[in-house]
């Protein structure tokens, strides 16, 4: 199928979900990278009475919270 033909049947709504191999997809610039950050005990304290308080975990919280500030600089 050509790109075209494709494109016409996405932008008329028709479902292309079985012409794609989700097996394989990828989101771009959306790969997992392990970061390490030393944080003092009490500010791990209330990171973790935070996210008790939102029901999600630290990691979550730390997450959340940077993509936060990231998205209003």
């Amino acid at each position: 199928m050509k790109a075209s033909e494709f494109d016409n049947k996405f932008d008329a709504g028709e479902d292309i979900t079985s012409l794609l191999d989700l097996a394989h997809a990828r989101r771009p610039g959306l790969q997992s990278r392990r970061v390490n950050v030393d944080f003092p005990a009490w500010m791990v304290q209330s990171l973790d009475r935070e996210a008790r308080r939102l029901g999600v975990t630290r990691q979550s919280l730390i997450k959340m919270w940077l993509a936060d500030k990231l998205e209003h600089t």
